[in-house]
């Protein structure tokens, strides 16, 4: 019968073959598919995938609402065609900040946005946030000179446009290559960060299989994980597979663009916040793209829609489930008849050999208790008396055996711990009472003769004695002073930054969470500095990092003067810092603070003969205006902070675009 199951079950297992529809051609803009693919992550889901190329003029959620492709990859566009009607759901964001720019010739005057004004400009179909740009910076797209795409940039290079939408991952890398002088223009220094790539699929098809949607998102995300974490195999695996139009170079300048746009190590790759879809939805609304209020609540798809089985397939598993219970119980009730078979054998033997041992086991007892470095001890649990004591209990608190004995037991322990002391002692004679036979274990703080402590490991145990009757208690303690130091330093070490000694990514990330709390509670303000030193990499680069390691102590020292006791300076890793305000009134008290530090840290290190000059770009977000939750706000302060680099560093910017 199990043989009979368990093949039909396999046979239900057998790979279902699937569609990708990619919103463009073979890249690594869609690394994680390949390397799901590659991994067998895909085939343990029981999917065998397709991945289709895109063309230009291909409509990417058409091929996927008309059932040609089960899945697909869009952009933050798929807002406007769920108001058109199209029945598409989001699964899964890739690109937490979208590539999609603007990128114009030098040569050609471009000093703005507004300079697109009657230059030739190629804008792709489906770029609605670059239409978005436009129309929050009030130029009207009938005053350019709009070309049809050639997804050239070979055009732009050879001056037959001035200006062409493309990705900044793609595009610069031939550019750069033909030592063009370009500038590019991105939506995000409008207060546009939209989201980028991302997988959807339809309500078709969830509805109709909502168990292989789960299975697709699952692998495709794992395949994400190991393809951040493995770029150059995966570039070389595109190349090779894939598509050879581009040289291997490109795909590795591809993967270095996206770590900042996907930022897998702030993001856990595939999450997407409503607050950030509604903020996409209502900068949308705003320029009249769409209605407001519009409803995306069943756009966002949430893996409790995968709870729902096919009918056949749930009840082959509660059928399979049931064998596997009943061989289970009967494997079970099979093993505990032979166990206690095999300790009631045990403990005959064991009672025969007491007997004709007892006398040389006492002696070898003794002899063992004396010599030992661990304290072993003995309390009638009638009078709470000791009734033996080891010598060592000299060496581990100074009292001598005779000091001890016929004292209470309570006077083993310091006065605050007495009350749990009796009423752990009561319950555990209860239980013993009650036919229950087991070994405790506790930790305790014990005085010691001299005034000091020390921290012991008690094993325990009750038994009666045969002689007496009555019921002892039993116990060896150990000496661990020494193992909790050691773990004391373990755990600090698991919070904090060894180089600076500064909490570290985990423990900020937990006092985060807590301030936001309580700001919840108490109506208040919280504000977060993502803080980056300009100009770090040359310093280790020139000097060394025993010089760049000098350097960052020396900048955590002169961050943790400029905050008050109740904040927390950490350090995210290599030349990052955060610093966390748990309580601010405005964006005023953060950016007096970021001030502060921008000057401190502008001031020249003075460095075993050397002096050194960096600077600070820090990036600020504020509860609840720039983010509800931990991860929004450190994805909004990062944000912030990469706009003050890229407005020349040695600055400081608040989320949205706000600068002192």
């Amino acid at each position: 019968m199990l043989l009979l199951l368990f093949g039909f079950a396999a046979s239900s297992l057998a790979q279902t073959p699937v569609t990708l529809q990619l919103k463009w051609r073979h890249g690594f803009q869609f690394a994680g598919y390949y390397a799901a693919e590659a991994q067998g992550y895909y085939r343990d889901a029981g999917l065998s995938v397709r991945f289709a190329e895109a063309r230009p003029g291909l409509d990417v959620v058409r091929q996927v609402v008309s059932g040609k492709a089960e899945f697909g990859v869009g952009s933050n566009g798929l807002l406007i065609t769920r108001k058109e009607g199209q029945p598409v759901v989001a699964l899964a964001v890739i690109f937490q900040h979208s590539p999609q720019v603007y990128i114009a010739r030098r040569e050609s005057a471009m000093q703005s946005i507004h300079d697109l004004v009657g230059k030739r400009v190629m804008i792709e179909r489906g770029a609605e946030e670059l239409l978005a740009y436009l129309r929050i910076e009030r130029i009207p797209v009938d005053r350019l000179h709009r070309v049809e795409h050639s997804f050239n940039p070979q055009d732009l290079i050879d001056g037959k446009v001035d200006v062409i939408s493309a990705y900044s991952s793609n595009e610069s890398f031939y550019l750069d290559a033909a030592r063009l002088e370009y500038a590019v223009f991105t939506p995000r220094s409008a207060g546009i960060d939209f989201y980028g790539d991302n997988l959807f699929t339809s309500e078709g098809m969830l509805e109709k299989d909502p168990e292989q949607v789960r299975a697709f998102r699952e692998a495709s995300l794992r395949g994400w994980r190991y393809a951040m974490d493995h770029p150059e195999e995966i570039a070389a695996l595109i190349h090779a597979r894939y598509s050879s139009e581009h040289p291997l170079e490109f795909y590795h300048f591809e993967a270095r663009q996206m770590i900042p746009l996907i930022r897998p190590d702030l993001i856990e790759i595939g999450y997407m916040s409503t607050d950030r879809w509604q903020h996409i939805a209502d900068t949308y609304s705003g320029i009249g793209m769409l209605p407001p209020g519009f409803d995306f609540s069943r756009f966002l798809y949430s893996p409790a829609q995968s709870s729902r089985l096919d009918a056949d397939l749930k009840g082959l598993r509660i059928y399979l489930a049931w064998a596997v219970a009943l061989i289970a119980l009967v494997s079970v009730m099979a093993a505990y008849i032979h166990h206690i078979n095999r300790r009631l054998h045990r403990s005959v033997v064991e009672a025969q050999q007491a007997a004709e041992k007892l006398q040389a086991s006492e002696e070898k007892y003794r002899l063992l208790t004396e010599t030992m470095k661990d304290v072993v001890w003995t309390v009638d649990t009638e009078t709470l008396d000791f009734i033996y004591i080891s010598p060592s209990v000299e060496r581990l608190r100074g009292y001598k055996p005779e000091e001890l004995l016929a004292t209470p037991i309570e006077g083993m322990f310091r006065s605050e711990d007495i009350e749990l002391i009796r009423s752990l002692v009561r319950q555990r004679i209860e239980a013993f009472v009650g036919g229950q036979e087991c070994f405790y274990t506790d930790e305790a703080e014990l005085p010691c003769k001299d005034g000091g402590t020390v921290w012991v490991e008690m094993v325990t145990t009750f038994c009666r004695n045969p002689r007496t009757g009555r019921i002892e208690l039993h116990g060896v303690s150990r000496d661990i002073s020494e193992r909790r130091a050691s773990q004391a330093r373990i755990a600090y070490m698991a919070e904090h930054d060894m180089l600076t000694d500064l909490p570290n990514r985990a423990l900020v990330t937990d006092r985060l969470r807590q301030a936001l709390a309580a700001a919840r509670r108490n109506l208040h303000r919280v504000a977060l500095l993502y803080i980056d030193l300009d100009r770090f990499k040359p310093v280790n680069d020139i000097y060394g990092h025993a010089v760049g390691d000098l350097l960052l102590r020396e900048a955590a020292e002169r961050m943790r003067l400029c905050v008050r006791e109740s904040d927390t300076v950490g350090r995210f890793g290599g030349d990052e810092f955060v610093v966390l305000l748990p309580h601010v009134e405005s964006e005023n008290d953060a950016l007096r603070v970021a001030e502060k530090i921008r000057h401190a840290i502008g001031e020249p290190f003075r460095l075993g003969g050397l002096t050194l000059d960096v600077s600070a770009s820090i990036g600020i977000a504020v509860y609840p205006h720039h983010g509800s939750d931990d991860v929004g706000l450190l994805l909004h302060a990062d944000s912030a902070m990469y706009d003050a680099k890229h407005g020349g560093r040695d600055r400081v910017c608040v989320f949205g675009g706000r600068a002192p």
